[in-house]
């Protein structure tokens, strides 16, 4: 809401001045300002409508931050490249993200052989590279734990995650779905990114009270306590 203030407060200006501005003897006219003069205005639209993120291959998934700007989508892509074992992160994450980028391959590395059949070798063989693009917005916060450990096991199976699926939840060592904050923000920016479905922590649950109707509409909030659900969401297992 402050920004919307402060945007409504740029416009009025920028109007009065023009009417200023204007020769004298120009005629008085009534001033409307249209999806037009909103850009003349403000200049080019910070979020644009062609700027849908999608996890379109394996090794990517879809996740949910707080911004200052009120939420935004996250993309996060894992290749694994042959070579001495390794795990690389990029994307300028803070050390509460990187710590989570190491808790979700712990995690995941541990599931692969189990619950995958996944073998040791395919990590003793494979540097696995992490990477959150947009490198040049600084990130950080344990939010995107789930995120992180879905596109690493979407890389290891070969499986591409749920279409319009995206997702917020910190994850522990052991698989536990710990809650986040700005869920309202986060489901703002999910819908801006044409989202049907969300994976929120079950701790979370409470807080769709504080999410206005017409956000939520259209959007299927799965809550979870456990990665392993999770995983059955996102692959449809």
């Amino acid at each position: 809401m402050r920004n919307f203030e402060k945007y409504l407060d740029k416009i009025h200006r920028k109007i009065a001045k023009s009417i200023v501005l204007a020769p004298e003897g120009s005629e008085r006219r009534k001033i409307t300002v249209d999806k037009a003069g909103v850009q003349k205005y403000l200049g080019n639209p910070l979020f644009r409508d062609d700027d849908i993120k999608k996890a379109s291959k394996p090794g990517m998934a879809v996740g949910l931050a707080w911004t200052s700007m009120g939420g935004d989508t996250l993309i996060i892509e894992a290749v694994a490249n042959p070579g001495k074992e390794g795990f690389k992160i990029t994307g300028q994450m803070g050390s509460v993200m990187q710590e989570s980028a190491s808790i979700a391959y712990t995690f995941v590395r541990g599931i692969s052989a189990q619950d995958f059949g996944v073998g040791a070798d395919f990590f003793e063989g494979r540097q696995i590279h992490l990477h959150i693009p947009e490198g040049a917005t600084p990130k950080d916060g344990p939010s995107a734990g789930i995120t992180m450990a879905t596109a690493l096991l979407s890389l290891v199976i070969k499986k591409r995650i749920k279409d319009r699926l995206a997702m917020t939840g910190e994850l522990s060592l052991t698989g536990q779905v710990l809650p986040i904050g700005g869920l309202k923000e986060k489901t703002v920016a999910a819908r801006r990114n044409k989202i049907k479905d969300i994976i929120i922590p079950a701790a979370n649950e409470k807080d769709l009270e504080d999410i206005p109707e017409h956000v939520r509409k259209g959007i299927r909030f799965h809550p979870v306590e456990r990665m392993e659900e999770v995983i059955d969401i996102a692959f449809g297992l």
